[in-house]
């Protein structure tokens, strides 16, 4: 149990984000670790899988979106009940067609984090996120 717990599980996360700063969120469906929180989406890096490509298939397996380019914003570890895990997040302002809920999950587009409750290893970004929001926008 503890070798579980004490290895972290690679996952690549996605931070699509409109010109307007708004960022899509996807709640966590039932039957999975802390459903109804939610989160940024994304899943974990397969092994030899590379984590901008792994954020690629995620990407079309849960939302039909192709990620075009993205590029690395930061890292964050965080060990919960079931997993350890070690998110890399990357931030996108290009991609492929509209997001669909493909595996039943419910997203929405957020600029002021009003969606409630948020994944715990989430929430410490959002201080980041907005800083990210407005240098965005300067160059835009």
């Amino acid at each position: 149990m503890s070798e579980a717990v004490d290895k972290p599980v690679d996952v690549a996360v996605g931070v699509l984000m409109r010109p307007n700063g708004d960022v899509l969120l996807g709640q966590r469906p039932d039957g999975k670790p802390y459903a109804g929180y939610w989160e940024f989406p994304g899943g974990k890096v397969e092994p030899g899988e590379d984590i901008f490509h792994a954020l690629q298939r995620e990407f079309v397996e849960e939302l039909g979106v192709k990620v075009i380019s993205a590029e690395p914003w930061c890292c964050v570890e965080h060990v919960y009940e079931h997993a350890h895990v070690r998110l890399y997040f990357y931030i996108s302002r290009a991609w492929e067609g509209e997001p669909q809920s493909l595996e039943g999950q419910a997203f929405a587009w957020q600029g002021a984090y009003a969606v409630s409750p948020l994944l715990p290893a989430t929430i410490p970004l959002l201080e980041w996120l907005d800083q990210v929001r407005y240098a965005g926008r300067s160059g835009a």
